[in-house]
């Protein structure tokens, strides 16, 4: 958790996104690499999938903060790329999308201790909000939209392991944090081998 404090505002942006971060990332605890595949919900989501495009997020933020180039509109390749972002391939193992992860986490995280929150930048096109043009920005709205994305993303998360086998995010976040038990809380035991035991 992101406990209240007097931070400058990129270090509360940087915070607040990686607090959704390691709830990404703390849902496949304890899980089988065949339970992070499952989508037991009516989406095509699984825990792997989300885990896996949000690292293709993190990657795509990179460039996004640290230059004027600005993507083109997604054509039918590139959204095939995208889509394939959500599905944890059978020659992927979701270990090594977590790994993955774990690189580009860390790559952005300590890139944006340094963005100026009020520097310029572009928002590429967004066709399927109906923005078919570049446009400027200043960082501040993209560091957002981060912690928007992956807020949704964390929820998106908690549900499907919720599916699962009903544990909730949370609690996983709280034991790999090493919180002990309190009247509120138990540490969550997960089964020798699992991803992240």
């Amino acid at each position: 958790m992101y406990a209240p404090a007097r931070h400058d505002e990129i270090t509360g942006i940087v915070n607040y996104l990686d607090q959704q971060l390691t709830a990404i990332r703390s849902a496949a605890f304890g899980l089988t690499e065949e339970q992070a595949r499952q989508t037991p919900c009516r989406s095509a989501l699984s825990i792997g999938g989300i885990i896996k495009h949000a690292a293709q997020g993190l990657r795509g933020a990179v460039p996004r903060l640290t230059s004027d180039v600005v993507e083109r509109p997604l054509d039918a390749e590139a959204y095939a790329a995208y889509a394939d972002g959500f599905v944890v391939r059978d020659d992927e193992t979701v270990a090594g999308t977590i790994d993955d992860f774990d690189k580009a986490r860390a790559e952005l995280l300590a890139l944006l201790t340094s963005i100026d929150p009020a520097a310029d930048a572009m928002a590429p096109p967004a066709p399927w909000e109906g923005i078919v043009d570049a446009r400027p920005i200043h960082a501040r709205y993209y560091l957002l939209h981060l912690v928007e994305e992956y807020a949704r993303h964390a929820g998106h998360a908690d549900i499907v392991r919720e599916q699962i086998d009903g544990v909730a995010v949370p609690a996983l976040v709280l034991t790999l944090a090493g919180a002990p038990a309190n009247d509120f809380f138990r540490p969550y035991e997960p089964a020798p081998g699992t991803l992240l035991a």
